[in-house]
């Protein structure tokens, strides 16, 4: 895979540019501006080799029709503010666009093209699509690594018309994530939280071979307290998932890889109640399970002391309340602990996650915070991301 880094000459070329922008808006304002942060380095490198750049991305679910609450206005914008460049958004349909329409002017070097998802081709891989985006430009770049487990017309079949690479943010991403996949500096720890175990359970499996902790926190700790023969009241867990979780249980067998979940909690009669510690064998039939206990954090921290490498993914418990956010912060402390004398490689992803971190501001504590989502963890189970392979 070739990073744009690897193509010496870019001056004047016409580059398509693949970014994910779908970031969450809310009366045309942007609530979170984490992604658009993370494009800005390929935007101004490529400007600096003066490229002319036609920008390509998506917002939310629009099904291949156009919806104005689900333009690319406020992002332009606010990439303009943040660049300080004029930047032109063109809502003609794709298909009526040729390549002298978009730069008329000399002065201009940077073009969005609107929500490429109001067009149906887009999410069905579509060759017409892909063919007449090319067609547009002289160069791909693919700097949406968080779209690339997606088979799209923009992600994958673009690359069979251009010669492809790939842009800073993904290779940075690739980078980090090999270290906790392939490029393993051990002691390695995995600490997963989440409601759900049977979204987890291929990453699971996957890192159990190569982790040498994995600590089960969250939501997804409550089934496997409650596998273990005790009761946990009203807390949030998901049905008819034993086998599961003996899945993980006999894969543990055939690896030297130790499992850690909680042995006391942090519980409350509602959501929005006051804390109680309690064992998870003293919990009562109206209790939520809404943290990990003292014990438990204090056994993570220690787990977390004698790591060199960190891989977290899904908050400790329902941060959002103060009262149930030590676990979640406990954690991020021990980390950013260990980062600052450089003891540590770490590795965050996953939205509630980053919203955790986000929210006592360490984002910058960590070696690398992925907003991924559904490619951070697709990529640590093992699967080829489409988007990768076509760059490949």
């Amino acid at each position: 895979m070739k990073s744009i880094k690897d193509q010496d000459n870019l001056n004047q070329k016409k580059i398509l540019l693949r970014l994910d922008l779908n970031v969450p808006l809310r009366n045309g304002l942007i609530t979170d501006e984490t992604r658009i942060n993370k494009i800005i380095p390929v935007i101004n490198y490529l400007l600096g080799k003066k490229s002319k750049i036609i920008i390509i991305s998506h917002v939310g679910r629009p099904n291949g029709k156009k919806k104005e609450e689900l333009s690319l206005k406020p992002i332009c914008e606010n990439i303009e503010k943040k660049i300080n460049q004029r930047i032109k958004l063109i809502k003609d349909n794709i298909f009526k666009l040729k390549r002298d329409d978009l730069f008329k002017y000399s002065n201009d070097q940077i073009v969005f093209l609107e929500n490429i998802r109001f067009y149906e081709g887009e999410e069905k891989n579509d060759v017409s699509l892909a063919k007449h985006l090319a067609g547009l430009a002289d160069l791909y770049v693919n700097d949406a690594f968080s779209c690339s487990h997606r088979s799209h017309a923009s992600v994958c079949k673009i690359t069979e018309f251009l010669p492809s690479f790939a842009g800073l943010q993904l290779v940075t991403e690739i980078n980090a994530l090999k270290k906790v996949t392939t490029e393993i500096k051990k002691p390695i720890t995995c600490i997963i939280g989440g409601s759900k175990i049977s979204t987890k359970i291929g990453l699971i499996k996957n890192l159990i071979s190569k982790f040498n902790n994995i600590i089960i926190v969250g939501g997804m700790a409550n089934n496997i307290i409650k596998y273990e023969g005790n009761q946990i009241g009203k807390s949030i867990n998901e049905v008819n998932c034993d086998l599961m979780i003996k899945e993980i249980f006999d894969t543990l067998k055939n690896y030297p890889c130790t499992i850690t979940f909680p042995e006391d909690v942090l519980t409350g009669k509602n959501m929005d109640d006051k804390s109680w510690v309690k064992k998870i064998n003293d919990i009562e039939d109206d209790d939520f399970i809404l943290d990990i206990g003292p014990k438990t954090l204090n056994k993570i921290q220690d787990i977390i002391e004698n790591s060199e490498t960190v891989l977290w993914n899904g908050p400790a418990g329902y941060f959002e309340n103060p009262n149930f956010a030590n676990g979640t912060y406990g954690i991020a402390k021990a980390i950013i602990k260990k980062n600052r004398n450089k003891s540590i490689y770490s590795v965050v992803g996953g939205g509630d996650t980053v919203a955790a971190i986000n929210e006592i501001k360490v984002k910058e504590n960590f070696n690398f915070v992925s907003t991924a989502g559904g490619a951070f963890l697709e990529y640590l189970e093992g699967k080829e991301l489409p988007g990768i392979k076509a760059l490949n």
